[in-house]
Formats: structure tokens, C-alpha cells, sequence
């Protein structure tokens, strides 16, 4: 491993550069007007996959965003290990509040500032980096890889479910690995091994045809922004828990052991505040931050709009009012079954003055794994010989939906090993990644895949 870890070292500066040309391409798939930038993407990743060495290159086609696919399939008796990632990003809404353009990357005090560098074109770069190392050095990895990076993870991996189905052979693995998540803190490397699914919809309501002079017609007609107001008021109690029948039958609870382990672990609770900017934390009571992070569902509004928002005043009473829902679930909610309850919910409780329409967008089921597997011991090691220290066991607030489709389909364990950091702003302005964590990133990778390599098909 000397020389691959010489090579990733003499070419820090390289990958940097590097990493700023990916970033640098806007490949935001919520967005119809980006497409050709995602499809441009797409091909700059396959051309990485050849430059580096992998084999089999190839652009897969799919009813939306193809899936760019590589391999390497010459260590006999090694483990194969199928890597999964995204190149698709997050909108860059609200740009104003971006300190640099982001999609023109800029290093500021030892971070990488660009949409994308942690979600997740830096942490599947490290990989990039990592198998080239390997394959310049020693002409060859100590295990057999596939890769496929998707284009449509940030609106819910819609085509993705099928695609996995439709080529399970050719995607068969011994184990999957995925760096798409966040260490535990700065310092505090980890592997995840859990996290919590999504059900995302949006409301969309009408009152009249357009909208009304508030003089003129205000007394007469209901105001589709208030009740918006009214129905998401009626969604949640003030103690923070959701009250759409039938929301917690199926809540696998917290075990005892988990929650003892998770207050071991080195969080505080007074730096998370400070860090969010927030003047008092705020969540289901009879839980700690981390539990309800980790271990319980949420209903957030993730998005408002309705009448007029510009400078100066227009009284109207606007025609239209909508508001996108997040619902954060876990073991062992069904994220459609949630979805189809808040939809009955919300037209139980709106009133007949406006028109309702609810619209379920995308879906993913929460995932958990054991934390003492053959395949993360050996990440363990391996995290711990690119941090110079062992990492903690945690789980993630967030969704990857593919997690549980490739633990459904492909029935192969998978090891969730990220590098970014809680702050770096995933799916906000100024989104950054720590370059230090990167470099770490890439040796941690290339040791993971000796540790997997020394292990038995």
C-alpha cells in the first residue's frame, strides 16, 4: 500500500483541480431547464471511468437520466464490490445567498465551496481517485468493482428501482458500498448504519381564478394562503408530534441498547445550536436531539409559495397557495402507506372553500444494518488507518432510497461510508467539503479496498 498512498499524496493538487472541473458542470436534475447539462455530466463521468482504468464503460440508458457504469473484474477469489453514487445535484436556490458562484468552485481556509462537492460528486471522486491510485501503482485492485453512478438520486432515484430489478445479475456483488452521508462530527470519522426513509408531497390549493383585489373581494372568499396556514397548523401538535392518523402505528421503537450507545457518543448539544444559528432546539419530547435525528419520523414544510412576495405591497388575495412536504420515517413505515394518509388527512381537513390537490412526488424506504458485520469491521480498519482513528457507529438523518432496493433485489449487505461534515450545507447555500476529510477520504478508500480484498468471495 506504500506506493499507492506515495501516489495519492503526490497528486493532492491534481485532484483538486480535477474535482473543480466536475463540479463546475451544472447537473441539476430537479430542474428541466439543466437537462443537457446533466446528460453533459453523465458523459464527463464516463470519460473519468476510462481515464481511470475501469473497464466496461458504458452510458445505461433509462426512462430519465442514464446511469454511467464501469467495472473492474480481474481479482480472482476477492470480493466484488458494487459502488454506488450520484452526479446530479441540488438546486442552488436561493442564490443570493451564495458567497461565490456555485458552480465556479473556490478553496477558502482548507474547503472546497461548490453545489455538489458533498453531495456527492466529492465523495464519489475520492473513490475516482482512490481506483486510479490503485491501478497506476499495481497495475491492478485488490478486489473486483462495479460502479454505477445515477443522475436521479436528488429527485428520488425514480428510475432506479428498475433499473437495479432489470439487471440484477449483471449487478450481483458480494457487498455494496455507498459514501454519500456525513462523518459524525469534524474529527469523528463514522460508518452509518442506518437511515430514515422519505415520503414527499405537495399541496396545491385554488380559490378563485385569479387573484382578487383584497378591498374589493377580501370577506367574500376564502384565502387559499390562510388555509394552507390552517391545514399544515392542524399537521402537528405543539409538542411536535404529527397527528395524521395512523402516522406512528407501524414506528419501530427505539431500543434501549441503541439509545445508551448514542449518548456515549461526543455530541453537544449547545455547539449543534450555536452551529444552526437556532435560539432553542425544538423536536418530539421525551427524545435527545440525536434520537429524533436518528430514530424517530418528522413532518416538515420544506417549501411555501402564494401571492405576491416582491418588494412593496399589491393587495391581492391570491388565487393559488402551495406548500412541499417532507415526511422523514423509519423501521418500519411504509413510505407510500404515509403518503396516502397524509393525502386522505389533508382532505379530511380542508375546507370545502378551496380546491385541494395533493401530489405524492417520490418516495424511499428507511434502512438499518447491523454494526458488526465482516464488511464494516473491515471499513473500520480501514477509516481508521486514513484517519488516524477509529470511527463511531451512527445513523443519518437523511434518505438514500437505492440503500434498501440493492438490500431488497441484490440481498448483499452495504457499508455506508461518508467523508463529509454536518455544516457543510448539503442541499443549501454555500455547500462545501473539508479538503483534508477528501484527502483522508481517498487513502481510507484505497485501504478499504485492500481490507475488503483480504476477505474470502
Amino acid at each position: 500500500m506504500d506506493q499507492v498512498i506515495d501516489f495519492i499524496n503526490t497528486n493532492r493538487d491534481r485532484y483538486i483541480d480535477e474535482l473543480k472541473s466536475y463540479l463546475a458542470i451544472p447537473s441539476i436534475s430537479a430542474v428541466p431547464e439543466h437537462l443537457d447539462d446533466v446528460k453533459r455530466c453523465a458523459e464527463w463521468t464516463e470519460a473519468e471511468f476510462t481515464r481511470i482504468g475501469l473497464e466496461n464503460v458504458q452510458l445505461l440508458s433509462t426512462p430519465g437520466n442514464p446511469v454511467v457504469y464501469g467495472d473492474w473484474l480481474h481479482a480472482d477469489g476477492a470480493p466484488t464490490v458494487l459502488f454506488y453514487g450520484h452526479y446530479d445535484v441540488q438546486p442552488v436556490d436561493p442564490i443570493g445567498e451564495w458567497d461565490s458562484p456555485p458552480f465556479e468552485a473556490s478553496v477558502r481556509e482548507g474547503e472546497i465551496y461548490a453545489r455538489g462537492a458533498a453531495d456527492d460528486k466529492g465523495q464519489i471522486f475520492m473513490h475516482f481517485k482512490a481506483i486510479e491510485a490503485c491501478l497506476v501503482t499495481n497495475q491492478r485492485l485488490p478486489i473486483n468493482i462495479k460502479v454505477i453512478i445515477e443522475g436521479e438520486e436528488e429527485i428520488g432515484s425514480r428510475h432506479l428501482d428498475e433499473f437495479v430489478r432489470e439487471r440484477s445479475h449483471e449487478l450481483g456483488a458480494d457487498v455494496v458500498l455507498i459514501s454519500d452521508s456525513p462523518m459524525f462530527d469534524r474529527g469523528v470519522p463514522s460508518i452509518c448504519c442506518g437511515l430514515r426513509g422519505l415520503a414527499y408531497c405537495q399541496i396545491d390549493l385554488r380559490g378563485t381564478k385569479s387573484d382578487l383585489h383584497s378591498g374589493s373581494f377580501g370577506g367574500a372568499v376564502a384565502n387559499p394562503a390562510f388555509v394552507l396556514a390552517q391545514i399544515l397548523n392542524q399537521m402537528k401538535d405543539r409538542s411536535g408530534r404529527i397527528k395524521i392518523p395512523g402516522f406512528y402505528d407501524r414506528v419501530r421503537e427505539l431500543q434501549d441498547r441503541d439509545r445508551a450507545e448514542w449518548a456515549k457518543l461526543p455530541f453537544n448539544e449547545r455547539r449543534f445550536k450555536k452551529e444552526l444559528g437556532a435560539p432553542k432546539l425544538f423536536g418530539e419530547k421525551g427524545f435527545t436531539t440525536l434520537e429524533r435525528l436518528w430514530g424517530r419520523p418528522t413532518f416538515e414544510v420544506n417549501g411555501l409559495n402564494a401571492g405576491f412576495t416582491g418588494e412593496g405591497a399589491k393587495t391581492v388575495i391570491p388565487a393559488t397557495a402551495m406548500a412541499k412536504i417532507s415526511m422523514r420515517l423509519v423501521p418500519d413505515q411504509d413510505p407510500e402507506t404515509i403518503a396516502d394518509s397524509f393525502e386522505s388527512y389533508a382532505k379530511k381537513i380542508s375546507p370545502k372553500t378551496v380546491e385541494l390537490t395533493v401530489t405524492q412526488l417520490h418516495t424511499g424506504k428507511p434502512w438499518t444494518a447491523a454494526s458488526d458485520g465482516t464488511f464494516v469491521a473491515a471499513a473500520s480498519r480501514a477509516i481508521e488507518k486514513g484517519f488516524g482513528r477509529k470511527p463511531v457507529v451512527n445513523r443519518e438523518g437523511g434518505s438514500i432510497p437505492v440503500v434498501s432496493t440493492f438490500q431488497e433485489i441484490l440481498q448483499v449487505p452495504t457499508v455506508l461510508f461518508g467523508i463529509g461534515l454536518p455544516d457543510e450545507n448539503a442541499h443549501a447555500p454555500n455547500e462545501k467539503l473539508d479538503l483534508t476529510n477528501f484527502h483522508n477520504g481517498v487513502i481510507s478508500s484505497a485501504e478499504l479496498y485492500a481490507e475488503f480484498g483480504k476477505l474470502r468471495a
